[in-house]
């Protein structure tokens, strides 16, 4: 169940991510507001998983995974181009995640 509860708050974050970029400098209500419920949510989910998951692996997963779901929503969904150090930080971000996921959760 705790791992549930972090995929649904990388899911709530990188929805509020992805929405920062469609409310136009906070000028558009409706993703002004998916962004605002979508962090919270997030901060939500993240903290009651961290009463299960250690600190650093959880924070490791959802910013990483956090931060390489948005890259590829960036590319898909609006375009966006990325260069090979982009996708090589990308690939470096993935792997540390899976390195500090290595120890376990002792």
């Amino acid at each position: 169940m705790p791992y549930l509860l972090l995929a649904l708050a990388i899911s709530a974050e990188v929805c509020a991510t992805t929405c920062l970029k469609l409310t136009d400098g906070f000028s558009r209500l409706l993703p002004s507001l998916a962004v605002a419920t979508g962090y919270a949510l997030s901060f939500l989910l993240l903290g009651r998983a961290l009463k299960h998951i250690p600190v650093s692996v959880a924070y490791a997963l959802w910013s990483g995974a956090g931060t390489a779901a948005v890259a590829a929503i960036g590319v898909v969904a609006f375009g966006e181009q990325l260069g090979r150090l982009q996708w090589l930080g990308i690939v470096l971000v993935i792997v540390g995640v899976v390195v500090l996921n290595l120890r376990g959760s002792h």
